[in-house]
């Protein structure tokens, strides 16, 4: 016989369950999709004015501006171990949805040379969104012309120019000068590449520490259109359009056939829901075909290069395995 008493606690209880399961289920839609209910953190595991920074502001303003996303989103700068830094803080947030960060070669390149225990496997991979390519700048009073008059003289002796770039050996800025390089006929395991993580590269070339700045085309814009740097090469299939990068001649033009991608895209942490990645993806798209974002991509000399779940995922694969014979060819390869 249930009595009041027993009948209030069964009521209290049943109650208690209902409590329970909505606020589990707080971000999730009328229609059971999940939608953020809190600030979204995009992180840029880099400095002010890096690309990773660039990037993630870039798209922030047009999820903002277009009423994309309509919750708050943070960017933060988390610099360090060529995004080593960054990549572990992600990896502690395993399951929360409202952290994303901005990624490109580096989050292969540095954990193959044992500077990162975490690579792209270890993150759920969103969106890839543009296509950057990668630069060599020289003091606009260089002797050299262009990229075979730098490499005639590197022929003879490599370790007799100085590359300076912001990613860490064996990364990024140092990865795509090398592969165009070794085109090119140099013996790239004597190439002097220093790290100039913090922000000290462009001063390093103007100021005459270094040689050669290898760098993405949205960094040397401005420096460009100044008169105080002239670019060699880009690592583009063809010339770029827009002021200024249109006139940056393509490796390939110089007669050396190799080209170099700098892939950008969005990973959120390991273990997050789904509804959550399903959410964001489409979130992504939306961007990828606004004529804002088209905008964005023309101002910066950037390419669509859209992708998202299982392509994604397998041009990753297929990048790391790219990367491994260079950096094993360098001698730097830690881990395989």
């Amino acid at each position: 016989m249930i009595t009041l008493r027993n009948k209030w606690l069964l009521i209290f209880g049943f109650v208690s369950l209902v409590t329970l399961i909505a606020c589990s289920n707080n971000n999730k839609a009328d229609n059971g999709e999940w939608k953020p209910e809190e600030q979204i953190e995009i992180l840029a595991p880099a400095g002010a004015g890096s690309g990773w920074d660039t990037t993630a502001r870039m798209v922030t303003k047009i999820f903002e501006e277009e009423g994309m996303i309509e919750q708050d989103i943070g960017v933060v700068n988390k610099p360090g171990g060529g995004g080593a830094v960054g990549w572990a803080y992600v990896a502690e947030k395993a399951g929360n949805p409202y952290h994303l960060f901005i990624a490109s070669p580096p989050l292969i390149d540095v954990p193959l040379n044992g500077q990162s225990q975490y690579d792209h496997t270890d993150f759920t991979p969103i969106a890839n969104v543009i296509a950057d390519y990668g630069a060599f700048a020289v003091r606009a009073d260089s002797k050299w012309k262009n990229l075979n008059d730098l490499f005639e003289d590197m022929k003879e002796d490599p370790s007799s120019v100085t590359i300076v770039g912001a990613s860490s050996p064996g990364s990024m800025d140092h990865i795509q000068f090398v592969k165009i390089a070794k085109e090119a006929g140099v013996d790239i395991k004597k190439i002097k590449y220093v790290s100039e993580q913090d922000g000290g590269t462009l001063t390093a070339l103007l100021n005459g520490s270094v040689d050669v700045y290898s760098t993405g085309v949205a960094e040397t814009i401005e420096q460009a259109k100044a008169g105080k740097i002239k670019v060699l090469g880009v690592t583009s299939e063809e010339r770029l359009e827009g002021e200024v990068i249109s006139e940056y001649p393509t490796v390939k033009e110089q007669g050396i056939d190799s080209n170099f991608v700098n892939w950008r895209g969005f990973f959120a942490p390991p273990n997050i829901d789904g509804n959550a990645v399903d959410y964001y993806v489409s979130k992504f798209k939306e961007l990828n075909e606004s004529d804002e974002w088209k905008e964005i991509r023309k101002q910066y000399g950037w390419d669509e290069m859209f992708m998202y779940g299982e392509e994604y995922k397998d041009f990753l694969d297929e990048q790391k395995e790219e990367a491994k014979q260079l950096l094993d060819e360098l001698g730097v390869l830690k881990n395989k």
